[in-house]
């Protein structure tokens, strides 16, 4: 219940208010005075000082700073009399919530003092989560983490010390590796740790959208630029202003967004699609990709004068197979938090589970890892995860040689107890197209010709595999 502390020195309006408010369910105190007023806000907490501007003594402002003064979080609702609102606004300036004008009646005041408290509700909540969070985070960096990056293994304490480096600045990166290596999280955490942690993070996905789409998504659009243009559209440029862009799988975009993303990179300026307005925007650029832009720079595929641009500093992320020794660390942190986000209990990973994720060679790195885990946590009924909750997992072992066949059908043995075929076709398959995307380096046509499979089949099975 919120306390409200109410100051009125006329008898009517004093009780007028005070039944209002208490009618609205709040714990309300009344005073006639200012001094009286302060004596109370002395002895106990109160969230909300709702006062006449005209007062005996001192007036409402001077009472709000004096109130502040004791409890520096307290909102105010000042009221004053009609053509007073220059000093309301004074009043707001100085951190009162709203005001209110003489006459009101009792409905404008419960929804003034509703939204106050909606308000406070609100930033309350966010300081709680952002307190849960520098916890949680704290966590994750004494078991082993960069943020929300987990490992210990030297290939990615590289990464770290990197982005402990250039997140302060506002230099370009761009970061490359595989599919499922965790280039967003990366991407987020130079965000978190910047100057512009306050302002936007706006990702785009640029292999996801057709080149004229992709234009007006990152440039916005006037009204009648294209058919169905309806009306203006700001563009994630202009929505990331003061913050960070992060554009996804950067090696995808064609030449003519190529041009126009090099202009802003340069000049800091562009123009919506079909709009004569030069636009001015402040943003840093964060770039990812799991192509080698360096030989797309030398087929001529992709601008070398953009490519440096993007390339100020790079910053690499290991597959996971690359890190083994993380392994054990990810798959904890990753079960625990898909515990907590399907309100299931904790389950442990047993060593025998442990030792089957390690011998992977997990061609979806950290993405396929956690998707295992998640079916693995659905599906499991005992309170550990163990071995024989891991479907069975598709591709080559983490050790080995990479030319190891697939198993000759002929050869292969079915288990004294049966086994589910369903789920260990679907298993193979999956880890067969991770592999194929992995060796054609994110490149899906070519994986589809490794698979001996139309495109058109290929993406149906990625996005029912979740890759």
């Amino acid at each position: 219940m919120a306390a409200v502390l109410v100051v009125e020195d006329n008898e009517t309006m004093r009780e007028g208010l005070a039944i209002t408010l208490s009618r609205m369910g709040l714990d309300v105190s009344a005073a006639a005075e200012a001094d009286y007023a302060l004596d109370l806000a002395g002895k106990r907490h109160f969230d909300l000082l709702v006062t006449d501007y005209k007062l005996p003594g001192m007036n409402g402002l001077e009472l709000f700073r004096g109130v502040k003064a004791l409890t520096p979080e307290i909102d105010a609702v000042l009221i004053t009399a009609f053509g007073s609102v220059e000093l309301a606004v004074e009043a707001m300036r100085e951190g009162a919530a709203d005001f209110i004008t003489k006459p009101f009646g009792s409905d404008e005041l419960k929804v003034k003092v509703e939204k106050v408290l909606a308000a406070r509700a609100a930033r309350e909540e966010h300081s709680r989560l952002a307190e849960e969070n520098l916890i949680l985070r704290g966590e994750v960096e004494e078991a082993g983490g960069f943020g929300e990056l987990i490992g210990q293994s030297d290939a990615i304490a590289e990464v770290f010390a990197t982005i402990g480096q250039v997140a302060p600045t506002d230099a370009s990166v761009l970061i490359t590796g595989e599919s499922g290596t965790g280039k967003e999280l990366v991407a987020r955490e130079i965000h978190r740790r910047s100057d512009r942690a306050d302002k936007a993070f706006v990702k785009v996905s640029c292999a996801a959208l057709a080149e004229g789409v992709l234009e007006s998504e990152l440039f916005g659009h006037e009204k009648g630029a294209f058919t169905g243009s309806v009306g203006l559209r700001r563009g994630r440029f202009e929505l990331a202003d003061g913050g960070t862009l992060f554009l996804d799988e950067i090696g995808e975009i064609s030449p003519t967004v190529q041009v126009r993303l090099l202009r802003v990179l340069q000049e800091k300026k562009f123009e919506r699609v079909g709009g004569e307005q030069t636009l001015e925007v402040d943003v840093r650029v964060v770039s990812a990709t799991n192509r080698d832009l360096a030989a797309e720079v030398e087929k001529g595929s992709f601008r070398e004068d953009l490519f440096y641009r993007l390339h100020v500093v790079p910053v690499h992320i290991p597959p996971l197979r690359e890190r083994a020794g993380d392994i054990p660390l990810l798959a904890r942190h990753l079960a625990d938090g898909i515990c907590r986000r399907m309100n299931r209990p904790a389950r442990e990973l047993t060593p025998e589970a442990l030792r089957a994720l390690a011998a992977h060679a997990w061609p979806g790195n950290v993405r396929e890892l956690e998707n295992l885990l998640e079916r693995a946590i659905v599906l499991g009924q005992g309170e550990r995860i163990t071995a024989e909750d891991i479907p069975a997992l598709g591709g080559a072992p983490n050790q080995g040689d990479e030319k190891t066949a697939i198993v000759n059908p002929a050869t292969a043995k079915l288990p004294a107890g049966g086994v589910d075929l369903v789920k260990l076709l679907e298993e193979t398959e999956r880890g067969l197209i991770a592999q194929a995307l992995t060796r054609a380096g994110g490149n899906k046509s070519e994986a589809a010709r490794l698979l001996k499979l139309k495109n058109s089949v290929l993406y149906y099975k990625m996005d029912k595999y979740g890759l």
